[in-house]
């Protein structure tokens, strides 16, 4: 078996390792193609000792013992020579070594020589038979095994088989495979999954529509993923190969039935009352002889189903085009949906029709309002093709009402080709604007391009105010996106004055989301209030989501998390299945944001997947799905995936050239980086948070959350000993705080500056700052932000040796985040209850610890590190060290690097090698050279005879 990549199959290999170790055997099944060969291989690759393996072919199911001279081909000789003579007389026989024996004992020889020779091959190590197509393994081979495997009584001989079982259907291979064998089904690709094997068999990505076909057409069969997509670059929709495997038996029926298959098949919801209304002879009798060959069925309620849905695909590829247009026109008669009867209407009369375009853009819209904008963008695309080419205004308006509604399905690359081929050969200037302003919602939030679409779409729009006023409100989307908020201000004021209603409540929307970030809240609440009014409320329908929506972060921002939780949850359930992706991906980040916020965390992590598969579906990536997962990751889940999903976001934001979502991915960056607990993490942070603080400076933001942001770069400037720095972060905060600015915020920077005087030495001060934080927050709804500053008070409080004190505090802490979901601080709360418990057991003397900064600095300079030397390693300044280390010197009781290099050393001794205590922050040990071989050392260092306190 050749060694072929795995993709989405780590998991269940995971899990066959560890059942193959723990069971006799394990039987892989599953439908050909589905990767029970790819995963047998990755399986044996490892596989200590001998390794047994056939792979029978159909053909070989003819051939007596052709399986067993495969599986013996590696038994070394010596263990056949090892036999009593008779059962190695009839093994050889069986190997085509010599002829049969005349006696008629050979078959019960035989299965004692094969079962003899494993056990002799087991008694030197282990033994792992592999069968590779249980179904054509031919009889007298089959019988020999299931006699061996059923007496098998040393451990070391396993079996691992695969057998090729239809979909639906059950293995029949145990007979072959030892008592206590485990059955395990090798389960389909997830669409990411197929998504992702095929970029890597190709090469290259495919266009998006193509690759949904795939998705849909594959079920997940690794193998016909990559045959349908390597045919798809040659335009072909189902290969010859792929049919001839699918339908080998379905050719075999007579014509009536092969049509009564193919009208199944290209029917959108096939029953045997739609195919007897189509006038088929007896479609009964045409499906019950399909039913015999595995090809398709109709179930207890008529309805007609295929094993796989590659054999629907498959049936039409293989019939002619005389055939499909004939089943088309059939059930064009029969349907009585209006939208599945335009499709066969268009299928069955493929030219320039009018009356047919008109059918199609009717059905279109139909689809639209019916909650499918998929199937209304693949109409009206085929109403386009259908119009007459001395219609050429027609023919553009239906290829831009295809690109809208492929916008509504996030069809992106559909619908900019749409709009763009309007805007490159329409000569009507309407047109060409209705093309730019669909091309700019095609954009999504990568709008730092758009500049000149929107200027030549005012000339363009020249003498039409409404249509001059959408093209404003786009240039205010883009100010907004780009973190231009004055141009943003000023655009959406003149789209608001001259437009229609649509784009005034639009607008004003835009200008309530700029007056938010802008830190005017007061003039945001205005805004929203006259959209509200002109909209006619939030009953309005599609219009007011926009509102809704907008209305939930105003509250969210203003700390009212749990009105903007309601909010949100209402406003998805009633957008339902009738929202573009445009809207349910909205509404999703912004309930992430808000389930965050109010410790729902694990709500938190389903909504983001949600909003994740979503976009998937439409075959899409953007950096504010990217930013939600980030987001529930820092609150539910793990801090390494919190820290690569906002790498990505980051990415894709600057990509966009979006500012918006940049300065909140970076945000969560820095959190996730925060969340670590060690220097380089504090490092790391910094660095994301320096630039959310010049990009919020350079878009003049005042908005709540960019305040919090500021409290965690102030966090984490004190973890690096960068206490002024810190100071001045905090100042500039205070400085944009008003008499709006909700309690949150100072509540964060009452965190912030409570470390730092913690940092400085000043425990006292520094408790009381986060005593005063928590007492705050008691008050909010905000468990995420009450939980971090109470580790930040409990790791004070320990360091202060107020042992009870921070006891407390770290098992409300820890209480409280378990409760909540919120898995990254659960862990720090109980890192620091383990330190605690750790200096109960340890005994030291008081006295206030070191910082982990501190620490860190003094491991350092105790190896011999010069102050330049660390300020590198830690990526903080010269300055920095030498006041962290004159702190240093004064907690330890030491005059210079020597008798701190001495008392370091002492620590190491006096500890035994015990383990790293740096603070409230992850254990970081430091560098080699400041350790000797098997020893850590401690923060909390002892007094040293002969120096000072």
């Amino acid at each position: 078996m050749g060694s072929r990549p795995l993709t989405g199959r780590h998991e269940l290999l995971d899990l066959v390792r560890a059942e193959s170790a723990a069971r006799p055997g394990v039987l892989l099944h599953g439908p050909a193609g589905i990767g029970k060969s790819t995963l047998l291989t990755a399986l044996t690759a490892s596989a200590p000792g001998t390794v047994l393996s056939c792979e029978p072919a159909e053909d070989d199911a003819r051939l007596p013992f052709a399986a067993l001279v495969d599986l013996f081909a590696r038994v070394p000789r010596r263990c056949l020579e090892s036999l009593a003579p008779e059962p190695r007389a009839a093994l050889g026989a069986a190997l085509l070594h010599h002829p049969w024996p005349e006696d008629g004992r050979s078959r019960l020889a035989l299965r004692v020589a094969v079962l003899d020779a494993l056990r002799a091959l087991a008694s030197t190590g282990p033994v792992l038979l592999v069968v590779d197509g249980v179904q054509w393994l031919d009889e007298p081979t089959a019988e020999v095994l299931a006699f061996a495997v059923r007496r098998l009584d040393r451990p070391g001989i396993r079996v691992l088989a695969a057998e090729r079982v239809p979909d639906g259907g059950q293995p029949q291979g145990l007979r072959n495979c030892p008592p206590g064998t485990l059955e395990l089904a090798v389960p389909p690709l997830t669409d990411a999954e197929v998504a992702h094997l095929v970029r890597h068999r190709l090469g290259t990505d495919l266009p998006p529509a193509a690759l949904r076909s795939v998705q849909e057409n594959a079920a997940g069969n690794p193998l016909y993923a990559q045959e349908l997509a390597r045919a798809a670059l040659d335009g072909v929709d189902v290969p010859p190969g792929l049919r001839d495997l699918l339908l080998s038996r379905a050719r075999t029926l007579p014509e009536p039935a092969r049509l009564t298959l193919l009208v199944a098949s290209t029917a959108a919801r096939p029953s045997l009352t739609l195919l007897r209304a189509t006038g088929l002879p007896d479609p009964v009798a045409d499906l019950a002889a399909a039913e015999r060959l595995g090809v398709a069925t109709a179930d207890a309620e008529g309805t007609v189903r295929f094993p796989h849905p590659l054999i629907r695909a498959a049936l039409q590829a293989d019939a002619p085009q005389h055939a499909r247009r004939q089943a088309h026109t059939l059930l064009a008669r029969a349907v009585a949906d209006p939208v599945e009867r335009a499709r066969h209407l268009a299928h069955a009369h493929p030219y320039e029709d009018e009356a047919t375009a008109r059918t199609l853009t009717s059905a279109a819209e139909t689809a639209r309002q019916g909650g499918a904008p998929s199937t209304a963008f693949e109409l009206a695309a085929l109403a386009a093709r259908r119009t007459p080419g001395d219609h050429p205004a027609d023919r553009a308006g239906r290829l831009l009402a295809a690109a809208d509604y492929a916008c509504d399905a996030g069809r992106l690359e559909e619908a900019g080709e749409a709009a763009g081929t309007v805007l490159a050969e329409s000569d009507s200037a309407r047109l060409r604007v209705r093309a730019r302003l669909i091309l700019l919602r095609n954009a999504g939030q990568a709008l730092e391009g758009a500049g000149d679409l929107i200027e030549e779409g005012l000339e363009d729009a020249a003498g039409d105010p409404e249509s001059q006023a959408r093209l404003h409100h786009w240039a205010a989307v883009r100010g907004l996106v780009c973190g231009e908020l004055e141009a943003a201000d000023r655009h959406a004021r003149q789209a608001a004055l001259a437009g229609d209603t649509e784009t005034r409540v639009a607008a004003l929307a835009t200008l309530a989301r700029v007056r938010s970030l802008a830190g005017e809240p007061d003039a945001a609440d205005a805004a929203l209030a006259a959209a509200l009014t002109l909209s006619g409320g939030t009953d309005g329908g599609p219009e007011s989501w926009r509102l809704i929506r907008m209305r939930a972060i105003l509250a969210l921002d203003s700390d009212r998390v749990t009105e903007a939780h309601g909010q949100l949850t209402r406003l998805l359930a009633a957008i339902g299945e009738f929202a573009g992706v445009e809207d349910v991906l909205a509404t999703l980040v912004a309930l992430t944001r808000v389930q965050v916020r109010a410790g729902y965390c694990r709500e938190a992590l389903h909504t983001a997947d949600r909003c994740s598969r979503a976009l998937a579906e439409a075959g899409v990536q953007a950096a504010p799905a990217l930013y939600a997962a980030a987001l529930a990751a820092t609150a539910g889940g793990s801090v390494d995936e919190a820290r690569e999903l906002a790498g990505r976001a980051v990415r894709a934001s600057e990509a966009d050239g979006d500012r918006l979502f940049l300065v909140r991915a970076l945000a969560v960056l820095g959190q996730a980086e925060l969340l670590g607990g060690d220097p380089h993490g504090a490092a790391a942070a910094v660095e994301a948070l320096q630039r959310v603080r010049a990009l919020g400076t350079a878009m003049r933001a005042a908005d709540p959350p960019l305040l919090h942001w500021y409290a965690d770069l102030a966090e984490a400037l004190v973890v690096l000993g960068e206490n002024d720095e810190a100071g001045a972060v905090v100042r500039e905060a205070y400085a944009r705080v008003s008499a709006a600015t909700p309690d949150s915020v100072p509540a964060a920077l009452e965190r912030a500056e409570g470390l730092r005087e913690a940092g400085l030495g000043r425990a006292k001060e520094g408790a009381a700052r986060l005593r005063a934080a928590v007492d705050r927050l008691r008050q909010l709804p905000l468990p995420v932000e009450l939980v971090r500053t109470l580790i930040a008070l409990g790791a004070v409080e320990r360091r202060s040796r107020r042992r009870s004190t921070a006891r407390q505090i770290l098992g409300e802490a820890l209480e409280t985040a378990t409760r909540i979901g919120a898995a990254p601080l659960a862990s720090r709360a109980r890192d620091e209850l383990a330190r605690l418990d750790a200096g109960d057991r340890g005994g030291e003397a008081g006295g206030p610890e070191l910082t982990p900064t501190e620490a860190r600095i003094a491991a350092l300079v105790g190896g011999g590190a010069t102050n330049r030397e660390v300020a590198a390693e830690l990526f903080i300044s010269v300055k920095t060290v030498e006041g962290a280390l004159s702190r240093v010197y004064r907690k330890v009781g030491v005059r210079s690097r020597t008798a701190l290099a001495h008392a370091m050393a002492v620590a190491v001794l006096a500890t035994g090698a015990a383990a790293v205590d740096l603070s409230d922050d992850d254990q970081v040990p430091p560098p080699a050279h400041a350790m000797t071989a098997g020893q850590s050392v401690r923060a909390r260092v002892p007094r040293v005879p002969g120096t000072r306190r």
